[in-house]
């Protein structure tokens, strides 16, 4: 995680409900986590390999039977969909897990250099990330590019609601 990705998904996390619970898709710590902006108690870190950060493993991706459907109030996502070869359906799961009225915040690089752990898919640009969102029925309520927060990794961020 880079610097620009923490100030973002804090501005977000300041907008969500005191004891909403917050799923992190992609948590294990490389550089750092978000955690720390979320209430104690109220966070829980999902990602596919078991280390720092991380709740919650899923054995398969795009089939998260570890996690029950309607369970979070807010689900976030910071630099994990460029690595996951079939983002739609990872984000198909997150609509499941994701309670009705529930907002989702992801945020993804659109530019930089191939980084692979153990992939590095896609970059993204905001009709990208609309049109996840339009693939699972979310409503968008913000998406866009911050390339002059950082050069190197141009973030691109989605903030959606699923409809009630």
């Amino acid at each position: 995680m880079h610097a620009s990705s923490y100030q973002l998904m804090g501005q977000f996390l300041q907008t969500i409900g005191q004891d909403d619970k917050v799923l992190d898709v992609g948590s294990y710590a490389v550089q750092g986590s978000y955690r720390d902006l979320v209430r104690p108690g109220n966070y829980t870190g999902l990602d596919i390999a078991e280390g720092p950060n991380v709740d919650v493993v899923v054995k398969d991706p795009y089939n998260w039977l570890e996690v029950p459907i309607w369970s979070y109030d807010v689900i976030i996502s910071g630099q994990a969909l460029e690595h996951i070869e079939f983002p739609w359906l990872t984000v198909q799961e997150m609509n499941r897990s994701l309670r009705p009225g529930g907002r989702v915040c992801i945020i993804v690089p659109s530019a930089g250099k191939e980084h692979r752990y153990p992939l590095d898919c896609y970059r993204y640009y905001p009709d990208g990330l609309a049109a996840l969102a339009k693939w699972v029925g979310w409503e968008v309520e913000e998406v866009r590019r911050y390339p002059e927060l950082n050069k190197q990794w141009q973030d691109c961020v989605l903030i959606a609601r699923k409809p009630k």
